[in-house]
């Protein structure tokens, strides 16, 4: 696979553990369908590039949801069961405990595209007095201290908390509060 490819494969990879959804509805070929907030149509605009240039010989559709707030975009491809870190029919991301795949760990390249997937659908960026920080959120520990990691190994300090939901399930937030600026411009991040 090339660079290009590959950058783009593991932005996927970053998006889809975020706000992706697998399964096969017609039994044949799985769908992969990512969630988007109507608010955010440079982030739409970006993921479906994306998966048209992962899937070429494949339509990639926007579908839209229930309430006038959202929408999907889904592309059914078999070659998802190999690229997403979670399988159809095994529960799941949480049950399954996904995570980022090893692979991405061994270009800083690659860490920056997963991460600026999985901040434009499970990030936040806010000001708190005064100062501007980043959250990731999400109920899958495996990614959250993957997510630590990679932030890590790119020369930031983050830090990982655990908190209960009503439910009783963990929570788990990886927080940046330095930096922010640098790190959002390394990662290339956007949220429009």
């Amino acid at each position: 696979m090339d660079q290009k490819r590959t950058l783009i494969l593991a932005y996927v990879v970053g998006v889809a553990l975020g706000d992706g959804n697998l399964s096969r509805p017609n039994k044949r070929a799985t769908r992969l369908r990512v969630t988007c907030d109507q608010r955010y149509p440079t982030i739409a605009k970006e993921i479906t590039r994306s998966l048209a240039f992962l899937f070429p010989n494949n339509k990639v559709s926007q579908v839209p949801g229930p309430k006038e707030t959202y929408f999907n975009i889904s592309v059914y491809s078999n070659k998802l069961d190999a690229y997403l870190p979670w399988k159809v029919g095994c529960g799941t991301k949480i049950e399954q405990g996904a995570t980022v795949p090893l692979w991405i760990f061994k270009q800083p390249s690659y860490m920056r595209a997963c991460l600026r997937g999985l901040l434009q659908t499970d990030g936040s960026i806010y000001t708190d007095r005064g100062y501007c920080m980043i959250n990731f959120c999400n109920n899958i520990l495996p990614l959250a201290k993957a997510v630590e990691q990679m932030i890590k190994k790119l020369g930031y300090m983050p830090h990982l908390y655990e908190a209960k939901q009503q439910s009783g399930n963990p929570k788990y937030t990886v927080r940046l509060s330095r930096n922010v600026a640098a790190f959002l411009e390394d990662i290339k991040f956007t949220k429009c």
